[in-house]
């Protein structure tokens, strides 16, 4: 990973992109991309999608997400505090005492979650944080003040928690779920640029909307693309950390290589072609499996047009839907590595049918 992928790392995960409002980041990315692609789609609701051989009949669509998780004004009381609703799966046990962005017409204005005392607390009848009981201060003591600032119901809000590197190889930031997505098919592009690899086919490097709240950007996009194979990537969980019940989840570790996905909606042969390109070029791996859906955007590909053959591949990651989300260096260089060598492996096409 050279210098400027890093800084284009960077800058893109600082930049807020919540669920219906990612535009803003995906014109960071499209301007990456850019000189590694054919040209651009784009849709109403803010999916990007770059092409290269754009007049090829057989697609290939590599995936990530674009948006991250949020919360939404909802209520202001009387004395100018603000109450919440999630955007995507936000988890309300770690908002205490964290700061946030409050997007505005005006601009960004800053608030905190506030959280009582613990010498003020009944500890005979001790409450956690819950959606009912935390709420945002901005400093003001009225619903008109609040108003003032161009704050009003159905502001979007997010965290200010920003990129750094942890250990030298631990990349840590809020929305690694699931922007690490978008950089590293945006990586595959550029690789596929550099080394001058040609290929048979039209390759569709998909930054998807709307994934945190049921995978509707990538449900109107596949629509559009009808491609003839998908190879999504998210991320999954470490398992290894503190109160996951690996009986139930798995063992999947950072460090330890990509994620293949086993479930109904990953095709066979397409995993088992990726399972292979791993072996072959010694790509470290590992496997998980999920029962009836794989909760990501495979899902949508694969279901859609008649049925698409498509695959999963997960980058290991810590503290899911946290700020300091936490994911492995050697990791998204292999996730990179496999994308990129298995679509040298895909054939102009193939349709990884169960009766060749």
């Amino acid at each position: 990973m050279d210098k400027t992928s890093l800084k284009f790392l960077e800058q893109y995960l600082n930049n807020a992109s919540p669920t219906g409002y990612e535009s803003e980041g995906q014109k960071l990315w499209m301007n990456y991309l850019k000189p590694y692609v054919d040209e651009f789609i784009t849709d109403i609701y803010g999916t990007a999608v770059g092409v290269i051989n754009p007049e090829a009949q057989y697609k290939v669509v590599i995936e990530g997400h674009a948006d991250e998780i949020s919360w939404y004004v909802n209520y202001i009381t009387d004395e100018g505090l603000i109450y919440v609703i999630r955007n995507g799966g936000s988890d309300h046990q770690i908002a205490a005492s964290k700061r946030v962005n409050i997007h505005t017409k005006n601009g960004i204005v800053k608030g905190v979650f506030g959280w009582p005392a613990i010498h003020t607390r009944d500890k005979s009848n001790e409450k956690a944080p819950q959606l009912d009981n935390i709420c945002i201060d901005v400093g003001c003591s009225t619903k008109d003040e609040v108003k003032a600032l161009g704050i009003h119901v159905g502001c979007v809000i997010t965290y200010p928690d920003e990129f750094f590197v942890l250990n030298k190889d631990k990349f840590v930031c809020r929305a690694l779920d699931n922007r690490m997505g978008g950089f590293m098919i945006a990586e595959v592009a550029k690789k596929l640029k550099k080394n001058n690899k040609t290929l048979p086919f039209g390759l569709y490097i998909t930054n998807s909307v709307q994934e945190e709240i049921g995978l509707r950007g990538a449900e109107m996009i596949t629509q559009s693309i009808k491609p003839n194979v998908a190879i999504v990537t998210d991320v999954c969980h470490d398992t290894t950390t503190p109160m996951i019940d690996k009986k139930k989840e798995g063992l999947t570790k950072i460090g330890d290589g990509p994620v293949i996905s086993y479930a109904p909606a990953v095709q066979n042969n397409l995993r088992e072609m990726l399972i292979e390109t791993a072996e072959s070029h010694e790509i470290p791996f590992q496997r998980m499996a999920a029962s009836r859906m794989t909760g990501t955007d495979t899902d949508a590909f694969a279901y859609s047009n008649g049925g698409v053959a498509s695959a999963l591949i997960s980058l290991p990651l810590r503290y899911m839907h946290t700020t300091v989300e936490m994911v492995h260096k050697n990791d998204v260089e292999a996730v990179i590595e496999l994308i990129y060598q298995s679509l040298l492996n895909i054939d102009f096409g193939d349709d990884f049918s169960y009766f060749k």
